[in-house]
């Protein structure tokens, strides 16, 4: 099978999904995986889907008329990328603090100091119900290699949590 990621954006509005649905499964393609969501009134997200390599010309030709209803991008995906290597382990990893530029940027660099490697991460922000202004929130999956120190990991993290003002929760996941 040939594997394409997808990424799409458009104007937020009914059917979307649908719209790529079929453009997919008429091409004889499946839809393996994806993340799609509406942010600041543009409906976005990530698709990975796979087709026979005799289907994938005509998908990705198929793909090209959803450009005035949704921006689709199409990437040649690994087909034999290995998803979760087998001595890795996951962890859950949980931000939340008062919403200021730079959390994800600090968090993030903490995780590659250490060789760890993001999978999923969400965020977010909402007010604050009883101290008004706005909290950031994240929620992220991220691999651990053998080689690194959860030990030191956590150390890090929690330096600089209080270094930005944040809670930041490592769990396995």
């Amino acid at each position: 099978m040939t594997t394409f990621v997808l990424t799409v954006i458009g104007d937020d509005r009914a059917g979307l999904v649908k719209a790529l649905a079929d453009v997919v499964s008429e091409n004889g393609g499946n839809w393996e995986r994806g993340q799609l969501a509406e942010l600041a009134g543009k409906f976005a997200g990530i698709v990975v889907v796979t087709v026979p390599p005799e289907r994938a010309p005509a998908l990705r030709e198929a793909l090209a008329p959803l450009e005035g209803l949704l921006e689709v991008s199409v990437h040649a995906g690994d087909d034999d990328a290995a998803h979760d290597p087998a001595e890795s382990r996951r962890v859950r990893l949980e931000i939340l603090g008062n919403d200021h530029p730079g959390i994800v940027r600090a968090i993030s660099g903490v995780l590659a100091e250490h060789g760890l490697t993001v999978t999923d991460l969400q965020t977010w922000t909402r007010e604050a119900p009883m101290a008004g202004g706005m909290l950031f929130e994240a929620e992220a999956v991220v691999l651990v290699p053998p080689s690194a120190d959860i030990q030191a990991v956590q150390a890090d993290l929690e330096r600089l949590a209080s270094e930005i003002v944040v809670g930041v929760t490592l769990a396995p996941a």
